[in-house]
């Protein structure tokens, strides 16, 4: 994989280009944000062409706007984003600054065999708001914290824009034990994976491998051509051993409104 041909590519498909349903973009000399339009959610800053001399101006410009509306915003920042220090510049204004996410990447064309054999678990897509509750319950308990926004999330995706995301749930001895989802963007050459949770009790299944490989499987049928994760420490050696490639460490760096 061209680290540097990916990268130019997914700046331009996912931070620049790309669309979110719920979501009004807005595109300024320096920054693209998305503002939420549901009331429910968050506005986000997706890509910023920023250098030392505006970089501070910028910032204060963009946290201006979000507090004028209201709006809590994540501004997310890339390792090769510039100016090199605007995460720090980001802190030093009062942004939070969470873990560091490795972005990797997987090319659908050269995913391993294994992906694409016949998934021996089952695993079953849901397709209806009603069914969340067994994702509800597999994320619950994998992260010991209230999970009820699963429901929202993925229940209004299911309902206003089911052809953009996929959740499937695997299931032991009828239990719910394991679930992942992908969002499919419009017009868009990549997918994201996300979730991924397994219940401590049936870790070591396979059931990891059978969810991918269900995801892999339908993100080829659908010719999409790459998979991106952000994926934590615990996930990251797991995703490479499938073929997954780091391009990037990423940086979330959230506002939170003063007026709120």
């Amino acid at each position: 994989m061209n680290k540097a041909h990916i990268i130019a590519l997914y700046d331009q498909d996912q931070r620049k280009d790309l669309v979110y349903p719920n979501m009004r973009r807005e595109v300024t000399p320096t920054v693209v944000r998305h503002i939420d339009t549901s009331d429910i959610g968050e506005g986000t800053i997706t890509y910023s062409q920023l250098h030392e001399a505006n970089a501070d101006d910028v910032i204060r410009e963009q946290v201006s706007y979000f507090e004028s509306i209201g709006q809590d915003f994540e501004w997310k920042v890339y390792d090769y984003d510039t100016p090199p220090d605007l995460k720090e510049r980001l802190e030093s204004h009062g942004f939070s600054v969470a873990e560091a996410e490795a972005l990797v990447v997987l090319d659908v064309a050269e995913a391993p065999e294994i992906l694409y054999q016949p998934v021996r678990h089952h695993v079953q897509r849901i397709i209806i708001p009603e069914q969340l509750a067994d994702v509800q319950t597999v994320e619950q308990q994998v992260w010991g914290e209230d999970s009820s926004w699963v429901v929202d999330f993925l229940g209004d995706a299911l309902n206003n824009y089911p052809e953009q995301m996929s959740v499937y749930v695997a299931y032991v001895d009828a239990q719910p034990a394991s679930a992942a989802w992908t969002y499919f963007p419009e017009n868009s050459q990549f997918a994201s994976l996300w979730g991924g949770a397994t219940i401590s009790s049936f870790r070591k299944q396979g059931l990891y491998t059978s969810l991918l490989a269900v995801r892999v499987q339908e993100a080829k049928a659908r010719q999409v051509n790459y998979l991106t994760v952000d994926a934590m420490p615990m996930s990251r050696p797991i995703l490479e051993r499938f073929g997954f490639e780091m391009i990037a460490f990423s940086y979330p760096c959230t506002w939170k409104c003063e007026s709120q």
